[in-house]
């Protein structure tokens, strides 16, 4: 797969999040592009169902549904977009996910989080990419399993991360 790279000045809502569904068409089962609220004007977000057995390569994973949900913010003032990218397992309450935001300036423009339900559990810095939202995109894809993985769980509830456990977030 070739990535445009360039000219990110110019990209637009719409049009960057019809690129990222077409990316996870190919690679994830359902994949549709939502708003936050549909009869309003506000951030897109493109939603990909998955297995988690067949995506991370474990028969013996806990749950059989999950959901994967990217969205970018652009033009934010800025020298880069914002944007989240969370894996999400709503029968255990899950979600782990990047964050490039100004909520946790302490831990850098983007950080690794875990919550249980709307609980965080855990925050860690994460590398920053400086780089096209589709490179982003996948970037964060190949990373993705090694975070899913390195989820601690007690009684099937996610209590945090085990960052040794990750080869490269």
């Amino acid at each position: 797969m070739v990535v445009f790279l360039a000219n990110r000045v110019n990209l637009q809502d719409k049009r960057l999040h019809d690129r990222i569904q077409n990316r996870l068409n190919g690679s994830f089962n359902t994949v549709q592009q939502r708003r936050s609220d549909p009869r309003e004007a506000g951030p897109y977000r493109v939603v990909a169902d998955v297995n988690p057995r067949q995506f991370l390569d474990d028969d013996e994973y806990p749950v059989t549904a999950a959901r994967i949900e990217i969205g970018f913010q652009l033009q934010t003032g800025e020298p880069h977009e914002y944007y989240w990218f969370n894996w999400i397992e709503p029968d255990r309450s899950l979600l782990v996910g990047w964050h490039q935001d100004d909520t946790h300036d302490d831990l850098g423009p983007v950080h690794l989080q875990v919550n249980d339900g709307a609980t965080p559990v855990a925050h860690e810095p994460a590398d920053f990419i400086d780089s096209h939202p589709l490179d982003v995109v996948e970037r964060r894809l190949n990373s993705l399993r090694d975070v899913v993985l390195a989820v601690n769980c007690e009684q099937g509830r996610p209590v945090g991360l085990d960052t040794a456990a990750m080869e490269n977030e």
